[in-house]
């Protein structure tokens, strides 16, 4: 049984051309186990081109589902499956689970001694089974190099979208979050369970976050903020909370490197002109946050990417 959510996610993010943002754009391959026609949830069928052999030739290995009686031991995963996940990691591929995947991914020892998550409602299942897999219930994804894992829903859409930002940028990674209408960047420590995901209601924060994001040079504070929405300080802290699942200085140092990110992407700015337009003062605070959020220098950084269309200014 196919999850149709999850696997939507994934085609709506690489299965879709969007050459507008970047030519060539991905190419998504539906592998099952046996390939044709696989069954799926009642009065669907997914119709899967490729067999699991296809998973060695690939560059990236996308799970983004189990069944829901494979959580708890109660039916075995398919013994190929685990077999060509095993080849495919060997064989170089970058591994990714959305949602239960995790459950796949564990089950192939692809997680063995590696930080990893799941939906939070079967996150203890999955340490139970597997003890080996250092759990986190609380994020919504975990990006360990090589092989990611994500919570479910709309968690697997930030992991996907993460991905898009570590292979061509964070311009075409916001573009695309706005074409979806999603938030542009949610890291992956952000937590699981909010009491909403997006800050939408008409309460004072969303103006006040928006303001704020377009106003990153600005050495802002939390009592800013506040008074801003009209709040206290407390009161703001415990709305931007409930919103976003983070701290008000969490999240406006996101927003910080995700516009630094952009700048060095974009513009050929030296480094201590792009740590003041994104509001990180100095060159070497930026690199300072750069090495232990983004885990490169911001030199290296833009090395990643094409310099042909920045803006030299």
């Amino acid at each position: 049984m196919w999850d149709l959510y999850e696997l939507g996610i994934a085609t709506a993010v690489f299965g879709v051309a969007h050459t507008d943002l970047a030519d060539p754009w991905y190419e998504l391959r539906l592998c099952g186990v046996r390939q044709g026609v696989a069954s799926s949830q009642p009065g669907f069928v997914l119709d899967a081109p490729y067999g699991l052999d296809e998973l060695t030739k690939v560059d990236t290995v996308i799970v983004p589902a189990v069944p829901e009686e494979c959580l708890h031991g109660e039916r075995d995963l398919p013994a190929e499956l685990i077999d060509a996940l095993r080849r495919a990691a060997a064989a170089g591929a970058r591994m990714v689970s959305l949602c239960n995947g995790a459950f796949a991914l564990a089950a192939a020892g692809l997680l063995d001694g590696r930080p990893a998550t799941a939906h939070w409602a079967h996150t203890r299942a999955l340490a139970e089974r597997y003890p080996q897999v250092r759990v986190d219930a609380t994020v919504l994804y975990v990006d360990d190099g090589e092989v990611l894992t994500s919570a479910g829903l709309s968690g697997g859409l930030d992991l996907c979208l993460h991905l898009v930002r570590r292979d061509l940028g964070a311009h075409v990674a916001n573009q695309l979050a706005r074409r979806l209408v999603v938030p542009a960047h949610r890291p992956g420590g952000q937590a699981q369970f909010v009491e909403q995901a997006l800050p939408v209601t008409d309460d004072g924060i969303a103006p006040v976050l928006q303001w704020a994001a377009e106003n990153l040079h600005q050495p802002l504070t939390v009592d800013d903020l506040a008074a801003r929405a009209g709040m206290s300080a407390r009161t703001f802290h415990r709305h931007l909370q409930a919103a976003t699942g983070t701290s008000p200085m969490r999240w406006l140092l996101h927003q910080r490197l995700a516009r630094a990110q952009e700048l060095l992407e974009s513009t050929y700015l030296p480094i201590d002109q792009i740590s003041e337009r994104s509001g990180l003062g100095t060159a070497n605070n930026l690199r300072h946050h750069f090495a232990q959020h983004v885990g490169v220098s911001p030199t290296a950084y833009r090395r990643t990417f094409p310099a042909g269309d920045k803006d030299p200014a």
